[in-house]
């Protein structure tokens, strides 16, 4: 067992030496490597802890582990789940999308006919309500955080769009925070144009990265 402990020190030595290699600046990049280096190291840890059990094999400890260690330091609960019904139901028939990443945050992802008006940061009357119940649900949660990020499509310029996409975040930011949630939980973002998820030259596609998107999410302890 010790021996076992002593390779797993050693690996997570050495991945985070490797780790730190790597640009930064690279989201996928990062993201993905940090991923694997979890995987790596909670399979090892699995299969360690699984030596001791022995109503559990090695293998299926090991698979434990790596799919704890993948989840990029975030947990999944029995909380995170009811809070994703939750708001699969509030937001049914809004356009609304409710999901869990592969890193285990929901994300709320509010397209422009629901959230806000081109070249707008007010609120729409049809958002509130589905703010309403994300309020809710998240003040039953209390030790999960929150990330928002408002985008806009290209048309005009980044001294336009940017601070469009932070005042975006700031009016859902502080619409939540009206409702209770406390301040210090939500981190705001605007990323202007440079990550849209459809194609901006058609009405359609600039609709669709008109948008903002919400993640939340529980640290593993």
């Amino acid at each position: 067992m010790k021996q076992v402990i002593s390779s797993v020190l050693l690996l997570a030595v050495t991945l985070g030496s490797l780790s730190g290699c790597a640009n930064m600046n690279d989201t996928q990049r990062t993201t993905g490597t940090g991923a694997a280096i979890g995987a790596g190291i909670g399979a090892i840890l699995g299969a360690a802890t699984a030596g001791g059990n022995t109503g559990r094999s090695a293998a299926t400890g090991a698979v434990l582990g790596a799919a704890i260690g993948a989840g990029g330091g975030y947990l999944w609960s029995q909380h995170m789940q009811k809070q994703k019904e939750a708001m699969e139901q509030a937001s049914k028939g809004t356009g609304v999308s409710v999901s869990q990443t592969s890193d285990n945050q929901l994300k709320l992802n509010i397209p422009s006919d629901v959230s806000f008006d081109s070249g707008r940061y007010d609120i729409k009357a049809n958002l509130r309500p589905v703010l309403d119940s994300f309020a809710s649900s998240l003040q039953q949660n209390p030790v999960t955080t929150v990330r928002i990020i408002g985008h806009t499509d290209n048309t005009g310029s980044d001294a336009i769009n940017n601070p469009l996409s932070l005042n975006r975040a700031k009016a859902t930011r502080d619409y939540l925070v009206q409702r209770g949630v406390a301040m210090n939980r939500i981190t705001i973002e605007g990323r202007g144009a440079r990550e849209p998820v459809a194609d901006n030259n058609t009405p359609t596609g600039r609709a669709a990265n008109r948008r903002v998107e919400i993640f939340v999410a529980e640290a593993a302890k």
